[in-house]
């Protein structure tokens, strides 16, 4: 497939959308509009004890506060290891001496260009956190069996979060 036409028809400091057409060379086409994203950085930071690090927010699309990983959108130039780095000493004062990458994803390809890569932050040393002036961030350590069955009761409906716990049982406790 080959982008033949795209327009932009709404910008933020988010996103912005594009109505775009694509063809493939047998003339088959598909229109679609696109929220373009710059792409983000989720970050899995666990302690010592495999305790994880979430976030309450109030997520106005859901229309409730959520726990989730911490999470942010990549800077103009910014590689999604720097983001994450920042990210994580934004909202949660904490840095990471070890860093490792467990996915990176789309979370709805359909419409949404926005890649999320996730990584897990270990070895952390705790500091001040600088959320930024529209965020009102709360910080809660969960251990792996409440993580579990929030996740599981859907009490914890994130899909990072949910995607995060997962890749990290899977992949990185191995």
């Amino acid at each position: 497939m080959k982008i033949v036409s795209s327009k932009e028809v709404y910008r933020c400091g988010l996103f912005h959308v594009t109505e775009e057409c694509a063809r493939d060379t047998t003339g088959f086409e598909i229109r679609r509009s696109v929220v373009r994203h710059a792409g983000s950085a989720v970050m899995m930071a666990v302690d010592k004890t495999k305790r994880v690090l979430l976030v309450r927010q109030y997520r106005l699309p859901a229309g409730q506060l959520m726990w989730e990983l911490p999470a942010g959108k990549l800077d103009p130039g910014e590689k999604p290891l720097q983001a994450a780095r920042r990210e994580l000493r934004e909202e949660t004062g904490y840095r990471a001496r070890k860093w490792r990458k467990l996915a990176a994803y789309y979370a709805s390809p359909g419409f949404v260009a926005e890649k999320m890569n996730l990584f897990l932050a270990t070895d952390l040393i705790e500091g001040e956190a600088q959320p930024m002036d529209d965020e009102r961030i709360e910080c809660r350590w969960f251990t792996v069996p409440e993580l579990d069955k929030a996740i599981q009761s859907a009490r914890i409906q994130d899909g990072k979060t949910i995607i995060g716990f997962l890749a990290w049982q899977r992949y990185a406790l191995k």
